[in-house]
């Protein structure tokens, strides 16, 4: 795992569910090392990562030669003329992933790429009609829940009714910055959509889920650059209140401030309150005690538990999206849900209040 995040890229148990050739896959746009975990996941679960195309034949290369057996593609029209290949995963610049998708679904091909899904409202409108119109998926790896053991079992739990009824969620979303290791799309407002947009909709994919709301206005956001100053384009730091239409509420802070000291690329937590208990996930590190990550902290009417959950859970998204596929089912995650997460976080993003500090 890279210091900084970018190749944040999990191994673990993933069932397969699949036989070989059954799902067959491929890989483009490989502008985010987040690709990397998004194809783990899929060839875990038993898909066949078949072609990669990037327009750096370097990147393709090295992506390759971690996937054996995988083909360099010469284009992404070879790609999408395979008719064999379901579905294509990519990890594009972040305001190139909407028009993508819509390219993808249209040549009778599933979608999945990295979050953020979009930079615009328009764009995720486009997506939202050709989703409808090809009945193509347009899936989104949100990992900071679905790539994240604790937060799975987090969802057990509530489902259990450990907690009773979920009415907050807050979450802390810090990364370290690493500016030298950045490309330059990294720091343009109109390629990486903002804050809120990026690294916020994880937050609002997890309060949605966690709560059970399909639905949600954001009261208010803030964004604001207090220490990245050689690069007036980024905000190094956002945060937002939610209210869902049950009622519950949410507070979500997510910045690039993450000091060199911490020995991961940040201290990623959820702290979910119940009715008759709550939850706290340190999803990264336990700082100052352990540097394994994946610990779930429960207290309800029984007690005080602390569970550490890495290797013990897995990742069960891959092939429940794999089987929605096969399947024309929506296990995995609906496609209503990945849209209105991407739709509160472009909404938080437009409506954000600068604070100049």
């Amino acid at each position: 795992m890279s210091k900084d995040g970018m190749n944040y890229a999990p191994k673990g148990d993933v069932k397969r569910v699949v036989e070989p050739g059954q799902f067959i896959f491929a890989a483009t746009n490989l502008d985010h090392g987040h690709i990397y975990g998004m194809c783990n996941g899929l060839v875990e679960a038993g898909g066949e990562l078949r072609w990669v195309y990037d327009g750096d034949p370097a990147r393709a290369e090295a992506f390759a030669q971690k996937y054996p057996g995988v083909k360099i593609a010469s284009s992404l029209e070879q790609i999408l003329e395979d008719a064999e290949v379901q579905l294509v995963a990519a990890a594009a610049i972040t305001s190139l992933r909407g028009p993508l998708g819509v390219r993808v679904m249209r040549s009778g091909k599933h979608y999945f790429t990295d979050k953020a899904p979009f930079t615009t409202l328009e764009q995720l409108e486009e997506a939202r009609v050709a989703a409808n119109e090809t009945g193509k998926k347009y899936a989104v790896y949100y990992s900071e829940r679905l790539h994240v053991e604790s937060a799975i079992h987090a969802g057990e739990l509530i489902r259990q009714g450990a907690i009773g009824r979920v009415v907050q969620v807050m979450g802390l979303g810090p990364h370290r910055l690493n500016a030298p290791s950045r490309p330059d799309w990294f720091f343009k407002k109109e390629q990486y959509g903002g804050i809120l947009c990026d690294i916020g909709s994880h937050q609002i994919e997890q309060f949605l889920y966690f709560t059970g709301n399909t639905e949600a206005k954001v009261v208010n956001s803030k964004v604001a650059n207090y220490a990245a100053k050689d690069y007036p384009e980024l905000e190094d730091f956002g945060d937002m209140t939610l209210v869902g239409e049950n009622g519950a509420t949410g507070y979500f802070r997510v910045d690039w401030l993450t000091p060199n000291g911490l020995g991961t690329w940040g201290d990623g937590r959820t702290l979910i309150l119940g009715t008759e208990g709550y939850i706290e996930l340190r999803k990264y590190i336990d700082v100052g005690r352990e540097a394994e990550g994946d610990q779930l902290y429960l207290v309800n009417g029984e007690g005080e538990q602390h569970m550490r959950l890495r290797s013990k859970v897995g990742f069960p998204y891959f092939g429940e999206l794999i089987l929605d596929i096969l399947n024309g089912t929506e296990n995995a995650m609906s496609q209503e849900h990945a849209f209105k997460a991407a739709e509160l976080s472009l909404i938080a993003q437009r409506d954000a209040v600068r604070v100049e500090g």
